[in-house]
């Protein structure tokens, strides 16, 4: 049985800040902490998963430059999907195909504008709100449809009470680790790892063996897509993308004929827009 794993960092245990875990400069400090926390919780759920039946399992580093993850320490046999410069057609799902039998979300976090959810953004900081036929998405339902255009289940979520709760009301079935509980942007209540670890691997195990009674996340028609940026530089530059309208100065809008046109098209906009970030910070 072969089990994929996309691994974000701001829902990991012990992380309340950028600070903490925006990526290897000056401002983040204690990076190798992060690190060493999102290392942390992605084996626990290669445990649970392992107990579970796993007999293969991949892991994406989904998390900035996916260079995050900590090879040398993750408990194997398993592969790690690392590194920039790949298909942006999958996104946070990169290395995951049709031959997966379940997928998990670890260490993922709440939707942008999401009340008292700790670090909440959707993909960067320049995006205010992203909406799929006019309904609100973060990175865990981009990961869903992702998985389920390939017709593979999401069967385990970890991340604090509010992005397990988004998790719940979004994939059914799904079983929800949580790892901290949210005071507000920035701060929380944090589970000390031990009680994570538990919490993960249990929640890992359970999501496999239920995996057969979780449906995939499937996308159905024309996806239309809408992206409002909260800085006009960022949207200027991402209309750059072929198949965009520009609404107003904040606001892309654009028609796919599927869910993966329109994943295609989030992403490449993703990486247009950051020039729009590069020339002040």
């Amino acid at each position: 049985m072969k089990v994929f794993i996309s691994a974000d960092i701001e829902g990991v245990t012990g992380l309340v800040s950028w600070s903490q875990c925006g990526g290897n400069n000056s401002k983040c400090y204690d990076f190798s902490f992060a690190r060493e926390m999102m290392t942390h919780d992605v084996n626990a759920a290669i445990r649970g998963a392992r107990q579970a039946g796993a007999s293969e399992i991949l892991v994406r580093d989904a998390h900035g430059n996916s260079k995050s993850l900590l090879v040398s320490q993750l408990e194997g046999p398993v592969t790690l999907c690392s590194g920039t410069g790949h298909s942006v057609i999958q996104g946070m799902m990169t290395g995951l195909d049709q031959s997966f039998d379940a997928a998990m979300l670890i260490g993922y976090h709440a939707k942008a504008g999401t009340k008292r959810a700790i670090m909440e953004h959707t993909l960067t900081g320049g995006i205010h709100r992203l909406k799929l036929n006019g309904i609100e998405y973060g990175e865990m339902g981009l990961s869903a449809f992702a998985a389920g255009d390939l017709g593979v289940p999401i069967v385990c979520v970890s991340s604090d009470q509010a992005g397990c709760d988004e998790a719940a009301n979004l994939i059914e079935g799904t079983s929800t680790a949580v790892t901290k509980i949210p005071l507000s942007r920035y701060s929380g209540k944090l589970l000390d790892p031990a009680q994570t670890a538990a919490r993960i691997e249990h929640a890992a195990n359970r999501g496999v063996q239920n995996r057969g009674s979780i449906f995939p996340k499937k996308w159905k028609g024309e996806c239309v897509l809408e992206v409002e940026y909260n800085r006009t530089e960022m949207t200027d530059n991402a209309t750059k993308y072929h198949r965009l309208e520009q609404i107003d100065g904040y606001t892309l809008k654009g028609t796919y004929p599927s869910f993966e046109e329109a994943h295609r098209a989030i992403w490449n906009m993703l990486a247009l827009e950051s020039g729009g970030l590069s020339a002040h910070d």
